[in-house]
């Protein structure tokens, strides 16, 4: 016999609402207690006992630099767009590339130092992402994803066909960043692991500081209802514009790592089917919950190093994973409460995105059945 006090929320619980309530309830030690475990877990990641079975075919501290490192640094700054703005980028890669030819370039041919020209790469970067916006962000949904994916192989193309920059044959020996506190990024992956988890660690801080504050708030109203947002006052070109230049700040800083750990980058390092992988990664995680977009991404570029022995059926068999979560739990591995609503709603866990798509427990919007 059902329990008269059971209430529907009680009927409807999941243990990853469990672990929410805990958290959000727990006190400062407890809190506390988690953060010295991942600091501690961090710090050993890079063990060979878990590399042997992690990544028993590769060097399991070079993967943890790329691609997981690198991919969950580039789906942070993407779950800026995507998961807090609602706004679908295709050419994401496009900023990575930006960052990457920056340090590459400039570290080859004038010599400078890895460190200040990291801050151009951003800057660089944050530019592009201003110049890409300013035109196109009146744009939504369908029309706005195909505008980036324009620009990402625009700047593709362009490395491709620009001599000043290597064209097709690339840069080669693209110089490590110089020595700090005693760490040589020369041979040992090692510092570049910790300069990986350094980054990661800033742009996740600078992320939920923005999210909590008044622009984070304006994002989501913009993400739920853009028309309503603007009636509110919500002066949503401005905070779109901002959503897409921080995003391409972070995925500038990743790019800069990125050069300087590859030391040889040439066009095809960048190409439309990375911004696909990243937004599969965000989506996948939870899209606008940074715990789930780091899983995430983690799981995207883990698992195909981990069954590098299959050779081409590893992405065969990878692709399918991808359909069959998104069949069974299309809100992602760890969604955040408000983006699982959002989704039952109907606005297809992604915001709007110029079009209404019925969720999996909403009625379908008479648009839609027409």
């Amino acid at each position: 016999m059902a329990d008269n006090n059971e209430t529907p929320a009680r009927r409807g619980f999941h243990p990853i609402d469990g672990m929410r309530d805990w958290w959000a309830d727990a006190p400062h030690w407890q809190r506390y207690g988690v953060y010295i475990a991942l600091i501690v877990l961090v710090l050993i990641l890079p063990a060979p006992w878990i590399g042997a079975f992690m990544s028993p075919y590769s060097d399991w501290t070079t993967v943890l630099i790329f691609p997981v490192g690198t991919y969950i640094l580039l789906a942070v700054g993407l779950n800026i767009v995507v998961g807090h703005a609602g706004m679908l980028d295709l050419g994401y890669v496009a900023f990575f590339a930006i960052g990457a030819y920056t340090w590459a370039s400039i570290g080859t041919s004038y010599g400078w130092s890895f460190w200040p020209t990291v801050v151009l790469g951003i800057f660089l970067a944050s530019v592009s992402g201003v110049i890409l916006g300013a035109p196109t962000l009146r744009l939504r949904g369908d029309y706005l994803a195909i505008v980036t994916l324009g620009f990402g192989e625009i700047v593709r193309i362009t490395a491709n066909n620009t001599d000043g920059i290597g064209g097709a044959r690339g840069i080669t020996n693209v110089p490590h960043p110089e020595p700090l506190f005693g760490m040589e990024f020369f041979l040992d992956p090692a510092p570049y692991y910790y300069l990986m988890v350094f980054a990661i660690v800033l742009v996740i801080v600078f992320s939920v500081r923005l999210t909590k504050s008044r622009v984070g708030r304006a994002w989501a109203a913009i993400r739920e209802d853009e028309d309503a947002a603007e009636l509110m006052g919500v002066p949503t070109f401005k905070f779109k514009l901002l959503a897409f230049a921080i995003g391409a700040m972070i995925g500038g800083f990743a790019g800069t790592i990125y050069a300087s750990k590859a030391v040889f980058i040439e066009p095809n390092n960048f190409p439309f089917i990375l911004s696909a992988t990243i937004l599969a990664a965000v989506v996948l995680g939870g899209s606008g919950n940074l715990p789930g977009v780091i899983i995430g991404a983690f799981v995207i570029a883990w698992l195909p190093e981990r069954f590098r022995q299959f050779n081409d059926y590893r992405v065969l068999v990878f692709g399918a994973v991808l359909v069959l979560m998104m069949a069974l739990r299309p809100e992602g591995l760890l969604p955040s409460r408000q983006r699982k609503a959002e989704l039952r709603e109907g606005t297809g866990g992604m915001g709007a995105l110029g079009a209404e798509v019925a969720g999996p427990d909403s009625e379908a919007s008479a648009e839609v059945t027409k």
